[in-house]
């Protein structure tokens, strides 16, 4: 019976961090582009007057939009970035079980001792 709760804990626990990585990619990324989207908009302001004509309201929604897209694409980028990295560490996982197992059922190398 502790079986399947062990199963369950690792799965909330890695869940947990593969969310607070997600975070962590949003909250970087959104800083990056909103910085990025900041300095455009300091550029636009300066060289454009079409940019200087628009609403306060319309160059916040242009700046939010850039901060929102960046946070969403460094977001999934560092998910990914951690489902391939807990992919890799179940194989590895998965593989040194399987080479015990084969020590254990066929002894190990004399070579090894």
């Amino acid at each position: 019976m502790s079986r399947p709760l062990d199963i369950n804990t690792s799965k909330h626990e890695e869940a947990n961090q593969a969310s607070w990585e997600a975070c962590k990619g949003a909250m970087s990324g959104a800083f990056k582009w909103g910085v990025a989207s900041a300095l455009l908009g300091g550029i636009g302001y300066a060289v454009s007057p079409i940019y200087r004509g628009l609403t306060i309201q319309f160059k916040v929604y242009i700046q939010m939009s850039g901060m929102v897209l960046g946070g969403m694409l460094e977001a999934d980028h560092r998910i990914r970035e951690y489902e391939a990295a807990m992919r890799m560490r179940r194989r590895v996982a998965a593989d040194q079980a399987r080479w015990r197992q084969f020590e254990e059922t066929y002894g190990k190398d004399e070579d090894d001792e």
